[in-house]
């Protein structure tokens, strides 16, 4: 159970990590998502049957993301419609194109297709539980793209780019040009939403051409609950809250999965449980009740340390006055 958490929360914390990019960091509100991690998947699929290396076929899907979100950026910067609107004509477009990638099928099964996750099986098997070595491999896959972004906003264009969502005047009034840094930020994050859709493919067994669907919907959810889990604006811990989110996400959906039948809930709610969450996420943040209850907390705490120094201080004082009144008898 915990190792299937850790799989899926750690596959799909790649895609929550490029739906932190473009929803939190260039205040994007991009739908490609639901058709470049099919993308990925289609992509994978084939080449894997057709013999292809995992790791090429790997960065072929992430090169075939970042291509959906520059059709996405090249629409919306240069055809001047609108961000959500051109996300939604490219992932409208996505969908004949991944019917094409696999050759007119919406499906394509991988059960006896050789993957990373099959050579796992057969490496590990013998000496530890093959589950948790595919465990250990997504925490160095997950661990190497969390380094190589913060990495990158560490630098100045990763800066610039931090800064465009927030302040995007601020980026024109240095002579820079927007369009492109937005540009390189929406096909960043939709490669590696293609990649997610590789490792999910590989480790579900098929591609189908419509496991995409309200993939951005679970991405918002899992970045908005690791939003609760670590309040701060390092990148370093923003992106280890986002894959923690992911995992936390997954949790949740395991649980309503398995003990949802006690209150009469299927796996064909699921959805809805996940748009009542982000529902919720947001009316917390708007309210911002967890400050104002850590804010009563302290008061309280503080109070009642206040009152209890005060106290003693009374009972010292009615000590010391005994004591005088004593030694003037």
């Amino acid at each position: 159970m915990i190792e299937g958490i850790l799989i899926e929360g750690l596959i799909y914390g790649l895609m929550v990590l490029g739906v932190f990019i473009t929803f939190r960091i260039l205040d994007f509100a991009d739908l490609t998502v639901d058709g470049s991690f099919p993308m990925g998947a289609a992509i994978m699929a084939v080449l894997l049957i057709k013999g292809v290396n995992p790791v090429i076929a790997v960065l072929l899907s992430f090169a075939g993301g970042m291509t959906a979100g520059l059709i996405t950026a090249v629409i919306h910067t240069k055809l001047k419609i609108p961000g959500l609107l051109a996300g939604i004509l490219t992932m409208t477009m996505l969908y004949s194109v991944n019917l094409r990638i696999m050759s007119n099928r919406a499906n394509l099964s991988l059960l006896r297709v050789p993957t990373v996750f099959t050579w796992l099986h057969e490496v590990t098997g013998k000496f530890m539980n093959p589950e948790l070595a595919i465990v250990l491999f997504l925490v160095a896959v997950v661990l190497i793209a969390k380094i190589l972004l913060d990495l990158f906003f560490h630098t100045d264009f990763g800066l610039t780019m931090g800064a465009l969502g927030s302040n995007p005047q601020l980026i024109i009034s240095q002579g820079m040009n927007p369009e492109i840094i937005k540009g390189v930020g929406i096909c960043i994050a939709n490669g590696l939403v293609a990649a997610a859709g590789a490792f999910a493919s590989m480790y579900q067994g098929f591609a189908d051409v419509g496991s995409g669907t309200g993939i951005v919907v679970s991405g918002l959810a899992s970045v908005m609950i690791g939003e609760f889990l670590i309040r701060t604006n390092k990148i370093s811990l923003l992106t280890l809250r986002v894959v923690l989110g992911s995992i936390v996400y997954r949790m949740l959906m395991y649980f309503a999965r398995s003990y949802g039948y006690l209150i009469n809930m299927s796996a064909n709610d699921l959805k809805l449980i996940t748009g009542l969450l982000i529902v919720i996420c947001l009316i917390i943040s708007r309210t911002d009740i967890i400050n104002k209850w850590q804010k009563k907390k302290s008061r309280k705490a503080y109070a009642s340390v206040f009152g209890a120094s005060s106290d003693s201080a009374q009972a010292a004082k009615k000590c010391s006055d005994k004591d005088i009144n004593g030694g003037a008898q």
